[in-house]
């Protein structure tokens, strides 16, 4: 059984102490979880980010994160969901796990009529060339944690700031600028719905 947790708006800070501590405390018999959150303004840079794809962040913070991959951006109005799993006991890859997230963005982004896909060469989703799903995961003690995030409903323009996941030029979108207005609320539900189903195969 996955246990699923809704914690709302959080200082990143604050929830990635959290996902260290969970990780560290848990044990064979420990339950997965998904946590459903939004972030505080916060540019946030993994464990290959280079600085300088940090153009111009003014005033927003810039963490260094945990996670693999480059530089992303997080705000209210973007749904993020963390993954915290036992790979060794769902059997799973690191690459079968971003395939994973990766599917469940894209099946969800399906059910709104907006056609995504995945790029072999740059893990997330993208809609006509932009990008509108991000995915950053760590692995310890054969548990993942850090996870995705999909942009829904918020101020793209701090993403101008960046060269996104380390592309220069690379275009967000979200689904508000895709003809779609929906709560993160009630976007979390079929992502998740499609984790847990995946999960459960």
């Amino acid at each position: 059984m996955t246990v699923i947790r809704n914690l709302g708006l959080q200082n990143y800070e604050t929830v990635w102490q959290s996902m260290q501590q969970f990780t560290q405390d848990r044990n064979a018999e420990t339950a997965d979880e998904l946590w459903i959150v939004e972030h505080f303004p916060v540019y946030t840079l993994g464990l290959n980010g280079k600085r300088e794809h940090l153009l111009s962040t003014g005033s927003i913070p810039v963490i260094n994160s945990d996670r693999g991959g480059q530089v992303t951006y997080h705000a209210p109005g973007q749904l993020i969901i963390y993954t915290l799993l036992d790979m060794k006991r769902k059997n799973l890859g690191v690459r079968q796990l971003v395939t994973l997230l990766e599917q469940a963005m894209i099946d969800t982004l399906a059910l709104y009529n907006i056609a995504a896909i995945a790029r072999a060469d740059a893990p997330g989703v993208y809609v006509n060339d932009k990008k509108i799903g991000s995915i950053g995961i760590r692995i310890k003690n054969n548990c993942s944690y850090h996870g995705l995030s999909l942009n829904n409903h918020m101020d793209l323009r701090p993403f101008d700031h960046i060269n996104t996941c380390g592309y220069s030029g690379l275009e967000v979108t979200q689904l508000a600028d895709l003809g779609v207005t929906i709560s993160n609320a009630e976007l979390a539900i079929p992502v998740t719905q499609a984790i847990t189903t995946a999960l459960q195969k």
